[in-house]
């Protein structure tokens, strides 16, 4: 079945080759959506074995966001330090140096990403800014950073979204948006059995989301596919689309980002109306 938008299985991307002379010490990185597929955003998913680090870097001509979906460690921006661990969320400013390493001894890192408004890795301005040495992972952390923005999805409240704009999602959170000082609103959903977040479109930005977990049926345009964990799908501006719980038994659960949106209300959001059951069966 070929489809019109955009959805990418993270196993089916090759990891990308990058040189660890310039502070790519990443076990995988891989890059499932960027401007190869039409995005002018690129996506990220990267693997830290225990003791792996990204050393010190900055992107001097986009912002990045990062959500932690798998392990803890260290992070640091700029002149401070502190501790993250599965479940937080955070943006890095242009120009802002930074490091992630994982300091645990048997455990993987995951992090999803989002170069904001950059095609490429080359296209975000990519210095290399030192190595990770003792000493930085030695000094005293504190509990949050002053530069960026950082949170945890459980110091997030559910959002209120209408029902009868078609939000049937179970729980919706907005951990990054022009409420802490992003240009683009970072979601994370959990989607119950049957759940659904109805048709609609969003006609001032593009949408990217990543599935966590989960197995469900995404609706974009006339497209119809099913979805899971590691799933990748980009939605242009204007695009009708949906998303729903096709379990009985188990929660989907996605991230995502409305491309330079601040808000649900700035992403020209439009509500298109139900799902029916004719949407629910796959094309033969």
């Amino acid at each position: 079945m070929t489809l019109q938008y955009p959805l990418v299985h993270i196993d089916d991307v090759r990891p990308e080759n990058m040189k660890e002379g310039d502070g790519w010490a990443i076990s995988e990185f891989r890059l499932p959506i960027s401007g190869k597929n039409g995005c002018d955003t690129t996506v990220f998913h990267a693997i830290f074995r225990p003791g792996s680090t990204h050393a010190k870097h900055l992107h001097s001509r986009c912002p990045e966001i990062a959500v932690y979906l798998k392990g803890h460690g260290t992070v640091g921006q700029s002149k401070e330090r502190t501790e993250i661990r599965a479940g937080h969320c955070r943006l890095m400013p242009p120009g802002s140096e930074h490091f992630f390493h994982n300091e645990t001894k048997n455990e993987e890192a995951m992090v999803v990403g989002f170069y904001v408004g950059a095609k490429d890795v080359a296209d975000t301005g990519y210095e290399f800014c030192g190595h990770v040495t003792d000493a930085d992972l030695k000094m005293p952390r504190a509990k949050g950073l002053k530069e960026g923005v950082l949170v945890h999805i459980d110091d997030v409240k559910p959002a209120k979204m209408e029902v009868r704009d078609g939000w049937s999602i179970s729980d919706f959170r907005l951990p990054l948006g022009k409420h802490n000082g992003s240009t683009t609103t970072l979601f994370w959903a959990t989607f119950n059995p049957g759940a659904v977040h109805k048709k609609h479109r969003h006609d001032n930005c593009d949408e990217v989301y990543y599935v966590i977990r989960g197995r469900g049926l995404a609706g974009a345009g006339s497209d119809r596919a099913e979805v899971r964990g590691g799933h990748f799908h980009y939605i242009p501006k204007g695009t009708e689309h949906f998303l729903y719980n096709l379990s009985k038994t188990e929660p989907l659960e996605v991230i995502g980002i409305y491309i330079n949106a601040g808000s649900v209300e700035e992403t020209g959001y439009v509500y298109m109306g139900d799902v029916t059951d004719a949407d629910l069966k796959l094309p033969a």
